[in-house]
This record gives structure tokens, sequence and C-alpha cells, in this order.
């Protein structure tokens, strides 16, 4: 598990490839829980993944911080 990443999540930010239309983040009511859940989003639609897959999500597709077009830079 890559600990930036974690931390990084953990405080909001959206990582993502705009091309792809792929994000991956941690809503704000999650901040502070014991075991969070984080969102991956395609186009496809929206599915929640835990922490750990979400970490793996961003390292294996190369995701990197970006600006939601709803949300924009941070979840939270």
């Amino acid at each position: 598990m890559s600990a930036i990443t974690a931390s990084q999540l953990k405080a909001g930010y959206i990582f993502g490839d705009i091309a792809a239309g792929e994000y991956v983040y941690m809503p704000a009511g999650e901040v502070g829980v014991t075991s969070p859940v984080c969102v991956f989003e395609t186009p496809e639609g929206r599915r929640d993944v835990s922490l750990d897959e979400a970490i793996e999500l961003v390292l294996r597709l190369s995701l990197k911080p970006v600006r939601h077009p709803q949300f924009g830079r941070r979840s939270c």
C-alpha cells in the first residue's frame, strides 16, 4: 500500500484520468471512519471500493490528482 496515496485520498484528493472518465476518491462522509469506503467512478457508473482497492486502482491505472467535473479538486 502506498502511504502517500492513502493520505491523499483521506485528505479528499481526487485521482483520475480525464480522457478515460475514471476517478477514484473518498467521499467527505468517510473521512475519519475506521474502514473508509472510496468510490471508483467510470463512464458506466460508480461503485464502492475499499481503501486498499482504491490505492491499487490509482497505482495500476496510473491515475493522477485531477479536477473532477462535479466536485472540483477535492471531495471534501
